[in-house]
């Protein structure tokens, strides 16, 4: 089944979990141009999909307030399926070390809740495409 070319004027969007010490940071991009338009992170004692929950969340509310009508690309059917239900669905364990990084999920469900996202979210088809331009680049 042929896929297509992935929409190049849009942005992307990636989180990334350290393995060695469990840091999660995420970022968003220009997909053709590459231009970060954001970064946040490292925090603490985190998951990938937490990150990759806060990365389309912040990119969600980054064009709104922009007025950016740009589809958004994540590689994450976690993060865009917890977007839907406007509930991030972690069972990862809150504690002192990852409070900053709950308060976000909070804000971000808080956000969900009360705003309408106007921009389309694509699922970044890596396997046709190649990794996301938001990638971090290190696997």
């Amino acid at each position: 089944v042929l896929i297509g070319d992935p929409e190049l004027e849009s942005i992307s969007v990636d989180g990334a979990w350290n393995t060695a010490n469990g840091d999660v940071e995420y970022r968003c991009v220009h997909t053709r141009t590459s231009e970060l338009l954001f970064a946040k992170g490292p925090f603490e004692d985190g998951t990938n999909n937490i990150a990759e929950f806060l990365g389309l969340v912040h990119a969600l509310a980054y064009c709104a307030k922009q007025g950016i009508p740009l589809p958004i690309y994540t590689d994450s059917m976690t993060a865009m399926s917890w977007v839907k239900r406007k509930k991030a669905f972690t069972k990862h364990l809150r504690s002192e070390r990852n409070k900053v990084l709950f308060d976000l999920v909070n804000r971000a469900e808080h956000w969900l809740s009360t705003n309408e996202p106007l921009n389309k979210i694509l699922k970044w088809e890596t396997e046709a495409w190649g990794e996301i331009k938001a990638d971090f680049g290190r696997k």
